[in-house]
């Protein structure tokens, strides 16, 4: 979401589904859940008809990684955890509950480093290493327009 939302800010102002989905090489249908959760969350609009297409309602600036995060559905951070089934293994049981303690201050700690980091801030680093990278391409092969 973050090429797209880069892309949409330096290269296209509108863009269709179709258009989306071929620069980060998905369907349609996947773009148009992403982008609605994007919608609820005010980051972007849709335009339907001849013309139409999804634009940025605010600046990079004013978008944060934890939008981004939650527009997306916010999906699980880490991919580890006790979210097996409960074990009668007492160690088992200390184990899974010092991980669950830890991972979840990890994740409160994480969320708010997302809402101090803005897509401008991304698009920024994007833009000072396309300046030192030699081929000067912004996207792997393949993966859109640049």
């Amino acid at each position: 979401m973050l090429h797209v939302l880069i892309h949409m800010d330096r290269h296209v102002e509108r863009a269709t589904s179709e258009q989306i989905s071929r620069m980060i090489a998905t369907n349609p249908v996947v773009v148009r859940r992403m982008m609605a959760g994007m919608r609820d969350r005010g980051v972007v609009m849709s335009e339907k008809g001849h013309g139409g297409g999804w634009q940025l309602t605010r600046s990079l600036d004013k978008i944060s990684l934890r939008d981004v995060y939650e527009g997306v559905g916010a999906p699980p951070l880490f991919n580890i955890g006790p979210e097996a089934e409960l074990s009668f293994c007492l160690v088992e049981q200390a184990v899974d509950r010092r991980l669950d303690t830890t991972l979840k201050d990890a994740e409160t700690r994480l969320l708010a480093q997302f809402d101090t980091i803005t897509v401008e801030d991304v698009a920024e680093d994007f833009e000072q290493q396309l300046k030192t990278t030699e081929r000067g391409t912004s996207c792997s092969a393949g993966s859109g327009p640049t």
